[in-house]
C-alpha cells in the first residue's frame, strides 16, 4: 500500500524542510511513502476565503483516485495517543486501498465537498499550528507509529 500525505502550497522555510525530507526518508523504509504539494491557490489568485477553499477541494478531487482512502488532518477530527495513532494505522494499512492518502488543507481548511466526501477525520491538537511545522509533527507521529507497529524502540511509554 502506498501511504501519501498531501499538501497545498509548498514547504517555505528550510529547516521544516529538511524536516520533512527527514521523517519522509525514515518511512521509506518502512512503507511506499511519498508527499505531494498541491498548488497554493492563494499565491496566484486573489480569492475569498470560501472560494478559495472551493478552489483547492477542486484541486484535490481532481487528483484523487476513486478508490483511494483519505483521511483529512482538522482541528476537529479525532486525536490519538501515539499508541492508539499507530492501530488506528495498522487497521488502515490493513483494509484500506492501494493508497492511504493524509491530507493537509489550505490556511481556511477544506471545502464543504472535501468534508462531505471524506468524513474521516485526524487532529494533531487542540492547539493551532502553523502549516509548515503540522507538516512535521504529523510525519514524525507518523513515523513512530510504523516504529511501534514494527515492535521498534523508538518510542516509550
Amino acid at each position: 500500500m502506498q501511504v501519501e500525505l498531501w499538501m497545498i502550497g509548498k514547504t517555505d522555510l528550510p529547516y521544516w524542510r529538511e524536516a520533512q525530507d527527514e521523517y519522509a526518508r525514515r518511512l521509506s523504509h518502512y512503507l511506499p511513502f511519498t508527499m505531494r504539494i498541491l498548488p497554493d491557490i492563494r499565491r496566484t489568485a486573489r480569492l475569498s476565503e470560501s472560494q478559495q477553499k472551493i478552489q483547492e477541494g477542486l484541486l484535490i478531487l481532481k487528483a484523487l483516485h476513486p478508490s483511494d482512502s483519505c483521511i483529512l488532518l482538522d482541528e476537529k477530527g479525532t486525536e490519538y495517543t501515539s499508541l492508539a495513532f499507530s492501530a488506528f494505522l495498522a487497521k488502515k494499512l490493513q483494509h484500506a486501498s492501494k493508497r492511504l492518502i493524509f491530507l493537509i488543507g489550505g490556511p481556511y481548511g477544506f471545502s464543504d465537498a472535501i468534508y462531505a466526501r471524506f468524513p474521516e477525520r485526524l487532529s494533531i491538537s487542540r492547539m493551532t499550528f502553523s502549516h509548515q511545522m503540522v507538516r512535521v509533527i504529523f510525519l514524525e507521529q507518523l513515523y513512530r507509529a510504523m516504529t511501534i507497529i514494527r515492535g521498534e524502540s523508538y518510542h516509550h511509554e
